[in-house]
C-alpha cells in the first residue's frame, strides 16, 4: 500500500495544473506542503520546470519572443536575478525603463502563461560585475563588509528593499499575480562569512513585504546547506549532470527532511571567461540527469535556458589563474538550450522532448530562429586618441591630484577607464629601467610622453615592464576596469591600489582624469567637432578612437554580428549603444552580437575604441549573418 500510495503522488505530481495565471477562482496561493512532499498551486499539487533567463541581458522589445520559446518548450516557470545596479546605478538614483522595466517582464511572463520565479539577492553572482552589487557602495563605504551583518551594509539593503519589493509586491501569488518564489540571498553556504545573523536580517526584511503570498526558499550547492539554510525556509540545491542525483538529494534531507525536490540551478551550459576555450556541456547527460529528477517528482530550473549578453561593462570576473583573476566574456551565450540571440538550438530540441514527457504540451508552437543579416564591409574615420589634450577636454572627468593613485570607487567611478599621469624621476643613468605597478586592477596601457609602450595585466600577474631612458618625463598608465569580481565578493576595487616604483623609487604626485565612457553624447560632441590637430600628438597613443556609418536599405531590420576580427581589444558602440568589450586576440569570442532593437533603416552609426592595436591602413569593421564564440 505505501508504493501504491507513493505512486499515486508521483502521478499528482507529473498531471501539473495550468492555465491562465489569473484564474484563480476564489483566493490565490502558492504553499508549500511539507507533509506530502509537495507546493500547492492554488492548493492544487504542482510542480515546475523552470529556465533562469535575466531580463537585464536582453532588450525589452525581446523578451516576449524568448518567453514564448520557453513555453514552447513545456516549462512552466521563468525564473529571473533582480540586479541592484541596473535599478539604482547611482546612490538613489533609480531605473525601472527599457532593460531595467522588471514590471514590464513579470507582466509580459504573465501573458505567456508563465509563472515567475524571483530571486533578489541582494547578491546574485551571475558572472555580473560585483555580483549585482552597485559599485558606489565602495565608495560610500570603503570598508564595508558585504553579505555580513554590517551595519552600513544591512542599512543600505534595507533601503534597497523598501524601494524594490513595493513595487513587485502586487506581482505575488496570494495577490493574484504570477509570481510564486522569492529568494533570500544566493548560494551564501559558499560565502566564507556564513553569517546568520546576515541571514535572519533578510529572512525578516523579506517576509515583511512577501507575507505568505509566495513562497522563500534559498539556493545552495548540496555540500554547503550548512551555512547557507535558514530555519522555515524553503532549501533547494543547485547541481548540473550526474548518473545518481539521489546523492544530492539525500544531503538537502539531512537539513530538510520534508518538503519539495528542488533543483534551482540545473546547468545545461556553463560560462567562459576570456582567454579559455567556450564552455560546451554535451546535451545527452543533461537530458538523463534530467529525466532522472522529473521522475522522482522534483522541480527543476534550467540555469540557464536563455544566457543573452552582458552589455556594457556589466560583464564580472572570478579568482583564478596566476593573478588570481579572470574577466568574463561579453556573450552570456551559455551555450544555454536558447543561444544568444534568443533563438533555439538542437540542445532546445532534446531537452524539450525530455520536458514534453513530464509536463503537459503548452501547444505553444516553437517561435522559428530569427533570420540574421550580413552587411558590407564598413570603412571608420580616426579621431584621435583618448589621451590627447582634445579628447580630454571633451571626454574626461574631474581631473584630481593626489599624492598617491586613487582608486575608481575614491574617484566615484563605476567603470570604463581612468588616466593616471605623474613625472618620471631623474638622477640615473641606468638604461632600461624597471617600471612596476603594485596592485593593479586590472589592466594599464602603459605611456610615456603619449607613446604607448607596453600592457601590464592582472590575470597574467605581470606588473612590471622596462622603460628605456629618452623617451620623455611624463609617465601615463591608462587603466582599464575589467569587471569586478562577482563570486566569493573580495571588495574587488579598481585602478591602481598600490604604490608604483620606477628603478625601486615610488613615484608620487599624480593626476588622474576619468574617462567613464557612460555618456555617449560626450563621445559624440567629441567626434563632430573634432579638429585634428592633435592627430600627431597622439597617433603612437593607445585608446584610438574610430567612427564610420552603415547604411540598411529597407525594413525588416535582423539582427546581426559585429565582427572585429584584425582589430585588439576594446569598445563598440552602435548608435549610442555600449555592446561590450571584445577582444579577438585573446577569444574564444570574437563577435558581439548586435540586437534589431538597437538598428533603424537608414544611415546608423559604429564607433570603435580600440585599446591597443595599432590598426595599420584603412580601419574597416564587418558585420556578419554567423556569431564567432569558439575563435580559440
Amino acid at each position: 500500500m505505501p508504493q501504491l500510495i507513493y505512486t499515486l503522488l508521483l502521478m499528482l505530481l507529473a498531471v501539473v495544473t495550468f492555465g491562465d495565471t489569473k484564474a484563480c477562482n476564489e483566493t490565490c496561493s502558492f504553499t508549500v506542503d511539507y507533509e506530502h512532499d509537495r507546493f500547492l498551486l492554488d492548493g492544487k499539487p504542482f510542480r515546475f520546470v523552470s529556465g533562469s533567463f535575466h531580463y537585464f541581458r536582453a532588450l525589452p522589445g525581446s523578451w516576449r519572443h524568448i518567453l514564448r520559446s520557453m513555453r514552447a518548450a513545456g516549462l512552466n516557470v521563468v525564473m529571473t536575478y533582480i540586479e541592484w545596479s541596473t535599478h539604482e546605478p547611482k546612490e538613489g538614483i533609480y531605473n525601472w525603463d527599457g532593460i531595467a522595466n522588471l514590471e514590464e517582464f513579470i507582466r509580459i511572463a504573465d501573458e505567456e502563461n508563465l509563472y515567475v520565479v524571483l530571486r533578489p539577492g541582494p547578491y546574485i553572482c551571475a558572472e555580473r560585475d560585483m555580483g549585482g552589487f552597485p559599485y558606489w557602495l565602495l565608495t560610500k563605504y570603503p570598508s564595508m563588509k558585504l553579505r555580513t551583518s554590517d551595519a552600513d551594509f544591512l542599512r543600505e539593503v534595507e533601503k534597497w528593499y523598501d524601494v524594490l519589493l513595493p513595487r513587485i509586491k502586487k506581482y505575488l501569488r496570494g495577490q493574484g499575480g504570477p509570481v510564486i518564489m522569492v529568494s533570500i540571498e544566493n548560494e551564501y553556504g559558499s560565502f566564507s562569512a556564513c553569517d546568520h545573523e546576515y541571514l535572519s536580517f533578510l529572512k525578516n526584511l523579506t517576509e515583511k513585504y512577501v507575507q505568505n503570498d509566495a513562497v522563500l526558499f534559498t539556493n545552495d550547492m548540496p555540500d554547503q546547506l550548512e551555512c547557507g539554510s535558514i530555519p522555515g525556509v524553503l532549501a533547494t540545491v543547485d547541481f548540473g549532470t550526474t548518473d545518481n542525483p539521489d546523492q544530492h538529494w539525500q544531503k538537502l534531507r539531512k537539513y530538510q527532511p520534508k518538503g519539495p525536490l528542488v533543483n534551482a540551478e540545473f546547468y545545461p551550459g556553463w560560462f567562459t571567461h576570456w582567454t579559455e576555450p567556450m564552455a560546451r556541456v554535451a546535451v545527452g547527460p543533461v537530458a538523463d540527469t534530467l529525466r532522472t529528477m522529473l521522475s522522482s517528482g522534483a522541480s527543476v530550473n534550467f540555469y540557464m535556458f536563455f544566457g543573452g549578453t552582458n552589455f556594457g561593462f556589466t560583464a564580472g570576473a572570478n579568482g583564478g589563474g596566476p593573478g588570481e583573476y579572470q574577466a568574463d566574456i561579453t556573450s552570456y551565450d551559455y551555450d544555454a538550450p536558447l543561444d544568444e540571440a534568443g533563438d533555439p538550438t538542437s540542445k532546445y530540441y532534446t531537452l524539450r522532448s525530455a520536458v514534453l514527457e513530464y509536463l503537459p504540451d503548452p501547444d505553444v508552437p516553437v517561435p522559428p530562429r530569427l533570420p540574421k543579416m550580413s552587411l558590407p564591409p564598413v570603412k571608420l574615420n580616426r579621431y584621435g586618441s583618448l589621451m590627447s589634450t582634445e579628447a580630454r577636454q571633451a571626454l574626461g572627468y574631474h581631473t584630481k591630484s593626489s599624492e598617491r593613485p586613487l582608486s575608481f570607487e575614491a574617484l566615484d567611478q563605476h567603470s570604463g577607464l581612468v588616466l593616471y599621469e605623474a613625472t618620471i624621476p631623474s638622477g640615473t643613468n641606468r638604461d632600461p629601467l624597471l617600471l612596476k605597478v603594485q596592485d593593479l586592477r586590472d589592466r594599464a596601457y602603459v605611456h610615456v610622453n603619449n607613446k604607448f609602450i607596453g600592457v601590464l595585466y592582472r590575470e597574467n600577474a605581470i606588473d612590471s615592464i622596462p622603460v628605456s631612458l629618452g623617451q620623455g618625463e611624463r609617465l601615463q598608465l591608462l587603466v582599464e576596469n575589467l569587471g569586478r569580481i562577482n563570486y566569493a565578493i573580495a571588495n574587488d576595487f579598481k585602478g591602481i591600489l598600490g604604490s608604483v616604483t620606477f628603478d625601486g623609487n615610488e613615484i608620487l604626485n599624480w593626476t588622474m582624469t576619468r574617462f567613464p565612457l557612460e555618456d555617449y553624447s560626450l563621445l559624440q560632441n567629441y567626434v563632430d567637432r573634432y579638429s585634428g590637430y592633435e592627430v600627431e600628438a597622439s597617433r603612437n597613443a593607445a585608446a584610438q578612437i574610430f567612427q564610420g556609418t552603415f547604411v540598411i536599405h529597407s525594413q525588416p531590420i535582423h539582427d546581426t554580428y559585429v565582427d572585429p576580427t584584425g582589430w585588439g581589444k576594446g569598445l563598440i558602440f552602435i548608435n549610442g549603444f555600449n555592446l561590450g568589450r571584445y577582444w579577438p586576440l585573446a577569444g574564444p569570442q570574437v563577435t558581439l552580437y548586435v540586437p534589431r532593437h538597437i538598428l533603424h533603416e537608414g544611415s546608423n552609426t559604429i564607433l570603435v575604441i580600440e585599446y591597443q592595436q595599432e590598426i595599420q591602413g584603412d580601419a574597416v569593421i564587418t558585420f556578419t549573418d554567423q556569431p564567432k564564440l569558439d575563435g580559440l
